[in-house]
């Protein structure tokens, strides 16, 4: 459970999520009503149950803007979490109908109603694996950067967290990545951050967004970010 730290209470943000019943999700909407900040998240009938004390549900589909362009209306920020859960290659087509769908469909919403800021977490590239889920998250970029909304956008490769904690198996072959000159910027670029580090760095983004244009946040800066500002 993540709890604030003493730091200075924040601008009040009102905030929608997109995805936030997922595994990044469900740790950052506590954070930002701990932050004092008014949360809807958007969710199907059936995921109401996981809607956290505090939060507001919108129920729609993140596929259709339709569904939930007009309860966007009057968030300052939009939160773009939508994923296919576990990502592998073998999801090429999941990537395209849901990832790239769901953030079409976000970036058609915001720009109807003049959303001021969407934060987007997309991907770490380029890679030498995960061809077709780097490409509708870089679509995804593509989108947002084309309707000229103000965003912030991660890249993360791999988020270390409960239930996801092979990857931390490589951490011996990223710290020899990182001392060879040829290695060295696929080491730090396709690096692992954790899910406090994530989830604080979405929250950073969220209290100090950009004055404009797109600001891109990779492995290192998420990390920098996402350090030391709240403890769990």
């Amino acid at each position: 459970m993540l709890t604030p730290s003493a730091a200075p209470a924040p601008r009040t943000r009102d905030v929608f999520v997109t995805g936030g019943t997922g595994y990044i999700g469900q740790r950052l909407v506590p954070l930002l009503l701990a932050r004092g900040h008014r949360v809807r998240m958007l969710a199907r009938p059936s995921a109401t149950s996981r809607i956290p004390p505090g939060a507001t549900a919108v129920i729609g589909n993140a596929l259709v803007a339709d569904t939930f362009s007009e309860s966007l209306r009057g968030a300052d920020t939009l939160i773009h979490l939508v994923g296919t859960p576990h990502p592998s290659p073998r999801k090429a087509a999941e990537f395209e109908r849901v990832d790239l769908g769901s953030i079409m469909a976000s970036v058609r919403a915001g720009g109807r109603v003049g959303i001021a800021h969407t934060v987007y977490v997309s991907v770490a590239h380029p890679a030498p694996v995960m061809h077709a889920y780097i490409a509708a998250r870089v679509a995804g970029e593509a989108a947002i950067a084309n309707a000229g909304l103000t965003a912030t956008i991660l890249r993360p490769w791999y988020v270390v967290g409960p239930g996801h904690m092979w990857a931390l198996a490589l951490t011996p072959f990223y710290a020899l990545g990182k001392l060879l000159p040829q290695t060295r910027d696929g080491a730090l670029r396709l690096g692992l951050v954790t899910l406090e580090q994530m989830v604080n760095a979405l929250a950073v983004a969220v209290e100090s967004p950009p004055d404009r244009g797109i600001r891109v946040w990779d492995v290192p800066a998420i990390r920098s970010r996402g350090a030391a500002r709240w403890t769990a």
